[in-house]
């Protein structure tokens, strides 16, 4: 993330340091289609499971409509578009989704969404059809981080703010797009190594269920997690590395590869839920005991947060996907006028045997 200089005297404000506050869909619910937020049920978070806001740093960079060259306007008689990138399979991506028309209807704000369906090229299309559609703001969750310049092109030909949430875009804050909104991925990395040194004793041999490549999350992540590892645990190994594209099926397919080629393998690091749970049901499949092998996910899921309570998994730090107040809190205070922080970082928690059966009804 970047952190460079500027005024901190507006770092006091309210719309830029706490904005907070969510409803959240939980794990257990269905995927739907992605066309009218009223024909949604609202299932209200737990205590606790909104998205809470790191404290901007001082000298922390922000954004104003004035240099962003946009025009002011009022949220509610605005149009937001939302493009989600990936199927309504995963339960982040499917909190994600709900807390953004939950958000939208709370506030009486008419919302466009879109599916690119972990398509990239449907993605680039479905941004562009918002536009098309009149969408006057547009909120994204990037699939990948580069190829976004026809997008950005069309929205600054229309003067439309964009904000991205859960991944980054490779450009530039305050002129292609106004705030990103976001986990401190690298620092997640640094946590789930601690609960893998923890859980392995600090020795042995590890692999990593890697993430989607072309994205900041993958990337951070495993940047993290190595860095952690390097400097507390020299004595355990990290010995594959395979891509588990954040699916859970995939997750499966590779663990069952790594139980074959590395049979002594102690840890499993998933860089997500998803992956993590089908690196759970490979072990079962091989006739592993729970507690065999120590897996660490990031994400959350109530699934995984259970996987905690059932012995399977040692521990999950929270990747919190309830987005919709933030994002829509960021975008009312920017079209305002006010500035907002160009890097808006939530604090996660974490999960662990000490916690798991306690906190599970604030996982999603």
């Amino acid at each position: 993330m970047q952190r460079t200089t500027h005024r901190p005297r507006l770092l006091t404000r309210p719309g830029v340091v706490a904005l907070a506050a969510a409803v959240a869909l939980t794990a257990g619910a269905c995927a739907k289609s992605e066309d009218d937020a009223s024909k949604d049920t609202q299932s209200p978070a737990a205590a606790g499971a909104e998205q809470k806001v790191v404290t901007p740093k001082p000298g922390s960079k922000t954004c104003a409509i004035d240099a962003y060259g946009a025009e002011k306007l009022d949220l509610k008689n605005a149009t937001v578009g939302f493009s989600q990138s990936e199927k309504e399979a995963n339960p982040f991506r499917i909190a994600e989704t709900q807390s953004i028309k939950d958000e939208a209807k709370k506030r009486g704000v008419k919302l466009l969404t879109a599916n690119a369906q972990s398509q990239f090229s449907k993605q680039i299309s479905d941004v562009q059809d918002l536009l098309a559609k009149g969408a006057d703001l547009l909120v994204i969750a990037p699939l990948n981080s580069d190829g976004w310049d026809p997008v950005l092109q069309a929205a600054a030909a229309k003067k439309v703010p964009i904000v991205t949430i859960d991944r980054k875009i490779n450009a530039t804050a305050c002129k292609d797009y106004v705030s990103f909104i976001a986990s401190d991925f690298v620092e997640q990395g640094r946590r789930a190594a601690d609960q893998m040194i923890e859980a392995t004793g600090g020795k042995g041999e590890v692999a990593i269920l890697l993430g989607s490549a072309g994205n900041n999350v993958t990337t951070e992540r495993t940047k993290g997690f190595k860095e952690r590892i390097a400097e507390k645990a020299p004595e355990l190994k990290v010995v594959f590395e395979q891509t588990g594209d954040f699916a859970r099926e995939k997750g499966q397919q590779v663990t069952e590869q790594l139980i074959q080629s590395k049979p002594g393998i102690k840890g499993i690091y998933a860089e997500n839920d998803e992956m993590g749970l089908g690196a759970v049901a490979a072990l079962k499949g091989a006739g592993k005991k729970a507690g065999d092998v120590k897996i660490v996910t990031v994400d959350g899921t109530r699934n995984a947060v259970q996987g905690i309570v059932d012995g399977w998994i040692s521990g999950v730090i929270e990747s919190n996907p309830r987005f919709g107040p933030l994002a829509f809190q960021t975008l009312d205070t920017f079209t305002k006028g006010e500035e907002v922080p160009q890097d808006v970082i939530i604090q996660d928690s974490a999960y662990d045997a000490g916690n798991a059966k306690t906190e599970i009804a604030k996982a999603y």
